[in-house]
């Protein structure tokens, strides 16, 4: 097979680089982890062989994330949460008239194959997680690290990027086999410098250990494997048992070898069982229930100041209110759901939106002397008609009864989900929340 010229979709004003190889009956989009390049990728044996493999039964779909390879670059403050990452993919499957996709990640590329099978889906047909961290911050603590030598070493590796030392001590993790191969090490020497630059493989490296797919992992409703490596140096075994436990029905492949890599090693092994599973797989199920962030708001005082205005003052206050709402809500891609009298439910398929939507909301309103409070909850929710039901509604219509006037408070597991859009939160404390087990752990958006 001919390697693929790097095309390009737009989401928005981002351009992200994308190949197309085969012709198979099913789409295969493959995420890679870590680094790429959808051109360069070619060049090792290795992975051409691999891909060409996966393209002999699929349409292959391989894509450089915002921020590396032929896509836009950025630097490490500007590189986005998933939820802008999963709309790029689906940007690209839009442009090649994809309507549904098997998707294949590896490590952070897992970690966004995730979030689209979560949020959408209807366009997935199947999930194959290979190597891949629910939050790898926390993994590695679990393991014995500290947050100080997490912090040291990945500053380290920003120093020393694109060096012979930074080389030698990633290679040795990623490649333990093939460190004697002078042409497979020439080419990822190579392949670090084109894909990434020091500030966008740190900013890569923030993004992996700052974000936990634990909040969405029971939302995941496609048919699911969850690969790994049994001696894999990088990311130990037991978190990927750990992962295909978390997520319904999932079902967990242990191979042999300690490459992190999935094209080295024994690939035809990984080749074998994903060719498998997605072949065999059944088509994704609808989208009845999916991951979605809720935003609830509900104005402060709102008795007492219905009162002192009057019926019709008070209507028409609201009015302004709903005006200024949707308006962010649409500006927003969300969805306003319904009213809740004195405030609002809306719906977002992205947590980062969602927050800066309430934010947003909060601040608008103070124009026209209104104050709201407005809490932000992200798990799966039931579609019925043009409403939403579910536990992720009732958790976060709680959530918001406990934020003060003109503040936001999100749980945890929107917090996890939105390293790398610039919000800032701090710690408002463990709650109750009436009629939801245990305690929750809630932050307040501070900017």
């Amino acid at each position: 097979m001919n390697p693929p010229r790097a095309l390009y979709a737009r989401n928005g004003d981002i351009a992200i680089a994308y190949g197309v190889l085969g012709d198979g009956p099913i789409d295969l989009v493959y995420i890679q982890g870590y680094v790429s390049d959808v051109e360069m990728m070619w060049e090792c044996p290795q992975a051409a062989a691999f891909m060409e493999r996966l393209a002999g039964w699929s349409r292959l779909i391989t894509i450089d994330r915002r921020g590396v390879g032929m896509s836009d670059r950025f630097s490490r403050h500007e590189l986005p949460p998933l939820e802008d990452a999963a709309k790029d993919v689906l940007c690209v499957l839009d442009a090649v008239g994809s309507q549904q996709a098997a998707l294949l990640g590896h490590n952070e590329g897992g970690q966004l194959c995730a979030m689209l099978a979560a949020t959408v889906p209807g366009r997935v047909r199947s999930l194959s997680l290979y190597s891949t961290p629910i939050s790898k911050r926390q993994q590695e603590i679990n393991e014995g690290g500290t947050e100080e030598a997490i912090s040291r070493d990945n500053a380290d590796w920003e120093k020393t990027f694109g060096e012979p030392a930074f080389e030698q001590g990633m290679f040795s993790s990623l490649l333990p086999s093939y460190l004697h191969d002078r042409d497979l090490y020439a080419f990822f020497s190579r392949l670090q410098r084109h894909a990434a630059s020091p500030g966008s493989f740190a900013g890569f490296i923030e993004l992996l250990y700052g974000t936990d797919i634990s909040g969405i992992l029971d939302a995941i409703a496609v048919p699911t494997q969850v690969l790994h490596r049994v001696d894999d140096g990088v990311n130990p075994v037991s978190w990927s048992h750990k992962l295909a436990a978390s997520i319904p029905g999932a079902t967990f492949v242990g191979l042999d070898g300690r490459d992190w890599w999935p094209f080295l090693g024994d690939a035809d092994a990984l080749l074998d069982e994903v060719e498998r599973f997605v072949v065999g797989s059944p088509v994704g199920h609808g989208e009845d229930r999916t991951l979605g962030t809720v935003v609830f708001t509900d104005i402060v005082g709102s008795t007492k100041r219905a009162a002192a205005l009057g019926d019709g003052p008070w209507k028409a206050l609201l009015s302004e209110h709903d005006v200024i709402a949707k308006r962010e809500i649409a500006r927003f891609s969300g969805r306003y759901v319904s009213s809740t009298g004195d405030g609002l439910l809306a719906l977002f398929d992205g947590p980062a939106r969602a927050t800066a939507c309430a934010s947003a909301i909060a601040s608008g309103v103070r124009d026209i002397d209104l104050e709201i409070r407005a809490g932000v909850h992200t798990g799966e929710v039931e579609h019925v008609g043009s409403d939403i039901r579910g536990l992720a509604v009732h958790i976060g219509a709680r959530v918001a009864t406990l934020a003060g006037p003109s503040e936001v408070l999100v749980s945890r597991t929107v917090k996890d989900l939105v390293t790398g859009s610039g919000l800032v939160f701090e710690d408002a404390g463990e709650h109750e929340l009436k009629g939801v087990p245990d305690r929750w752990r809630l932050y307040r958006v501070v900017s």
